[in-house]
């Protein structure tokens, strides 16, 4: 396989299959990811006659979210590398919402953060391994939302439920997630790739067009608040990533212990 950090392979049909490769990492994002990725997403927008995005990662979870040891490893100089990150990301997002053809997102093990997270709430359809899990996370290490879900969460799931995923943190199973409106489907691990298979043939087997343009007029209103927001989002990450509390939350997930926040 490609040592390359984003797989992208498209079909004889029209059908991308674009992979997170860092499975060493649980797909973590970092700044060469997060550019292979926007760099496939326009290639995907370039393509003619595309009719499916599958989006996956390699390995045993989908996507773990930021990269964390990376983060820690910036010290003083994390708030720009973050800045960095967070406007390739932003673009990622921007370009799955804008994109004509679906994207459909396979989950198998943990979704988590702006990269895990917040892909899901980005995606068209989302199945899942029933073994998945599902994590904000943010908050849990001095951060804040970003990927845009501070727009797309509260539209899946609801305000009053949307703020208590991002202040608490909570471990959603792919029952739970699939009760809160997160996801198109849950099936049995051993049967993931055979369900994301039926729905892009089904999928395959419609009006392009058609689809297209059913799934502009449903994000139109809400992805144009995802642009507005996503600025603001990455200020704010910017910004508290260089707290105290910030460093400590990098720092306790590394070191598997609770963090020791101090509020500032």
């Amino acid at each position: 396989m490609s040592d390359s950090p984003v797989l992208l392979d498209v079909d004889e049909r029209g059908v991308a299959h674009l992979r997170l490769n860092r499975p060493e990492a649980s797909n973590g994002l970092d700044v060469p990811l997060l550019r292979a990725f926007y760099d496939a997403v326009m290639a995907c927008h370039s393509r003619p006659g595309l009719r499916v995005l599958v989006l996956s990662g390699e390995g045993r979870h989908f996507c773990a979210g930021g990269d964390v040891k990376t983060f820690a490893s910036k010290g003083e100089g994390l708030p720009d590398y973050l800045r960095e990150a967070t406007s390739w990301l932003q673009i990622v997002v921007q370009g799955l919402l804008n994109l004509p053809a679906p994207v459909v997102t396979k989950v198998q093990g943990f979704a988590a953060g702006g990269g895990g997270f917040g892909l899901v709430c980005a995606s068209d359809l989302v199945v899942a391994a029933e073994s998945a899990s599902f994590l904000g996370g943010a908050t849990r290490v001095g951060m804040a939302p970003d990927a845009g879900t501070t727009v797309t969460l509260p539209a899946l799931v609801g305000l009053r439920k949307a703020l208590e995923i991002a202040l608490t943190n909570p471990v959603l199973t792919a029952a739970e997630a699939l009760d809160l409106g997160l996801l198109t489907r849950v099936v049995p691990d051993d049967g993931l790739d055979a369900a994301v298979d039926e729905l892009v043939d089904r999928l395959v087997a419609g009006a392009p067009l058609a689809l297209a343009a059913t799934k502009r007029l449903l994000w139109s209103g809400l992805g144009s608040r995802v642009e507005a927001q996503l600025p603001e989002e990455a200020r704010t990450v910017s910004e508290l990533s260089g707290t105290a509390d910030s460093l400590e939350g990098l720092a306790a997930v590394i070191e598997r212990r609770p963090p020791r926040f101090v509020g500032n």
